[in-house]
């Protein structure tokens, strides 16, 4: 599938929806729909919601909007052009150059964007549901994201040795990131008593003695992955063990009931039913279990009173927790299966199985 054939599919989503809302243009700006509607361009300098170029888009064409300063790379690097965009460009200190254009190219007013704006409504919500079933160049450019991510991780993971503080772990994976064309959204690391203490723990100058966790989101070309790595520089008890096999198969049981059609609570409940099966349920309500990735960090923090299906091609990170340990990759949802998007590259591996599928999942490292 060219770019082309991926843009027609994308511009075929919006103009439909576009229809049932009754407008007539839809303009768009933050970075992640702008990395989706560009098949991985990028619109920004620094990380945030907002980009610097935005894109509109009617039922008959397509344009760009920005400044003088981003006009030639988004000509020449990001091919809005040749993709079929028409480009129009201010001054930078031409303030209102936007507003005017929009006027201009959608004169009957009737004008939905993804942020708020005087000029229409806000149709983030919308928008985000267009996003959610990849089509196959993006699940292909998943992969490899996925499989960097996986590396870049497991690269930094394995490089580490008691003595190191946290910050040197998440600096070591910047850099590993970095190396492989990636950048990342958010890095975590605990090690020692506040991996027991913290579930979203940031990276302090905590020197690691025994135990570390390091994980994230990571990104390129706009697709977002999520994924988690232990190592051990002891022995792992077999306490741990039993603990780190039975989150992990929480974490299968949720991608198992990950299934086109069934509502998201689904993967929810089956996931609860298990924690109370094994006598913990309080560790259920310690922290939130994940949901859909895509172009965001999650696009959904599932909980009972989240609406909507599942649907086909769609990107998943569930991630259970029990108190010290958290199983944690991405995944998509095929039409009779999943497939995983992160994997163990250079760690250890081990099988759980889950409703009969067995599934190779990361062991911890041990180093000692």
């Amino acid at each position: 599938m060219t770019k082309k054939e991926e843009l027609t599919i994308k511009l075929d989503r919006i103009r439909s929806m576009m229809l049932t809302l009754g407008i007539d243009g839809v303009y768009l700006k933050r970075q992640d729909n702008f990395a989706w509607l560009t098949c991985g361009g990028q619109n920004y300098l620094g990380w945030g919601e907002m980009g610097m170029c935005g894109l509109l888009v009617t039922q008959s064409d397509t344009y760009s909007i920005t400044n003088i300063i981003e006009k030639q790379r988004m000509i020449d690097e990001e091919k809005l052009e040749e993709m079929g965009f028409t480009l129009h460009a201010g001054i930078w200190y031409e303030n209102d150059f936007e507003r005017k254009t929009l006027g201009k190219l959608v004169p009957s007013g009737k004008l939905a964007l993804d942020f708020h704006s005087d000029l229409g409504a806000n149709i983030e919500g919308e928008i985000k549901k267009l996003r959610l079933s990849l089509t196959e160049s993006e699940i292909g450019r998943m992969r490899e994201v996925g499989y960097l991510a996986s590396l870049a991780l497991e690269e930094a993971a394995a490089s580490l040795r008691p003595g190191d503080t946290e910050i040197e772990a998440v600096k070591r994976i910047a850099i590993s990131l970095f190396d492989h064309g990636m950048e990342f959204t958010s890095l975590m690391c605990a090690s020692d008593e506040r991996l027991y203490n913290y579930r979203h723990a940031i990276a302090t100058d905590n020197i690691i003695k025994e135990r570390v966790q390091i994980g994230g989101n990571m990104r390129k070309w706009g697709l977002t992955v999520c994924l988690s790595r232990y190592v051990n520089f002891v022995p792992v008890t077999e306490k741990l063990l039993r603990q780190y096999r039975l989150n992990q198969e929480i974490d299968c049981t949720l991608m198992v009931n990950s299934v086109p059609g069934r509502p998201y609570t689904a993967p929810l409940k089956a996931a609860q039913a298990l924690y109370e099966k094994h006598g913990i349920p309080e560790e259920f309500t310690l922290h939130h279990q994940g949901g859909p990735i895509g172009y965001a960090n999650r696009d959904y923090r599932v909980d009972f009173a989240l609406p909507g299906t599942i649907v086909e091609n769609q990107a998943f990170c569930w991630n259970p927790s029990i108190t010290g340990t958290k199983s944690e990759d991405t995944i998509v949802v095929r039409k009779d299966s999943f497939e995983f998007m992160t994997r163990p590259i250079l760690f250890p591996k081990n099988e759980v199985t889950v409703d009969g599928k067995t599934f190779i999942r990361p062991d911890i490292l041990e180093k000692y």
